[in-house]
């Protein structure tokens, strides 16, 4: 005899009492915060706030550097993820850790270790400088870079564990016809992670639209040409809370938009 169920086809018909109070207290740490934002919005100024020059060009500058780095992180991200989950080798343990260390590594620190591997006189970016003049900090390429760094994770993440679900017979069946190795990559092995590898690029376009510590601390706060639109929130929260808040709204609604387009293709799976 199994365990009685909670849930029925017509909704919740026995739900234990102590776990239905915590379930509320642990939902109500997340809405209170939105519900104190939503107070503090200044409907009446909303829309000159919202269609002002600086919110109108870090949005810009937000939109296009987290598609950059949505597009970059996907070329390079989907490959990786397919190498982790598919082939053996030694330290393979380690390189997944490092690859998703961003995802628990405070963002400053991320543009700490950015600056000093890719800063005018970083490790690397020294070198690159000198023979080329191409310097990454405070500029548009280092905010790029810095989403990258941090938004990647999130595909990466997201895509292996596709890869290692999906029945691998479907490629050899595809292989014993005659198909190549990267024609059966393209045309069977992606088709079939496709929901997957979907969520991954947006959860990945979302975190590079909401980066704030790698950003202001490797490409710097420079308006117009740095300056995203959390950091746009930095700025104007020591000067106009009033533009702060309206700018926050704009972010959490776009990112809400985008986890509830996630729902059918992400968390039901």
């Amino acid at each position: 005899m199994g365990l009685p169920h909670t849930v029925s086809r017509r909704g919740l018909t026995r739900v234990p009492r102590p776990l239905l109070a915590l379930a509320i207290v642990g939902s109500l740490v997340f809405v209170l915060p939105f519900v104190g934002l939503l107070a503090r919005v200044p409907w009446s100024r909303f829309g000159s706030v919202a269609t002002s020059e600086v919110v109108v060009d870090a949005l810009w500058l937000s939109l296009l550097t987290s598609l950059l780095a949505a597009a970059i992180a996907t070329v390079l991200g989907v490959p990786l993820a397919w190498f982790l989950a598919r082939v053996e080798f030694p330290g393979r343990r380690v390189l997944r850790a490092i690859v998703t260390l961003p995802m628990v590594l405070p963002p400053v620190v991320g543009g700490a270790a950015l600056l000093f591997a890719f800063g005018r006189n970083g490790t690397f970016g020294g070198p690159l400088a000198d023979a080329t003049s191409f310097v990454l900090p405070f500029s548009i390429w280092g905010v790029v870079l810095a989403n990258v760094f941090v938004a990647m994770p999130f595909l990466i993440v997201t895509v292996e564990g596709a890869f290692r679900g999906m029945d691998p017979r479907f490629e050899e069946a595809a292989s014993t016809y005659g198909a190549g190795p990267l024609e059966v990559f393209r045309r069977v092995t992606l088709p079939m992670i496709r929901p997957s590898l979907v969520a991954g690029v947006v959860l990945a376009w979302a975190r590079a639209l909401g980066e704030f510590g790698a950003t202001i601390t490797f490409a710097g706060n420079l308006p117009e040409r740095t300056q995203t639109l959390p950091l746009a929130v930095f700025v104007e929260l020591q000067s106009d809370r009033d533009s702060a808040v309206a700018i926050s709204l704009i972010l959490v609604v776009v990112s809400l938009v985008v986890l509830v387009s996630l729902r059918d293709r992400w968390w039901r799976r």
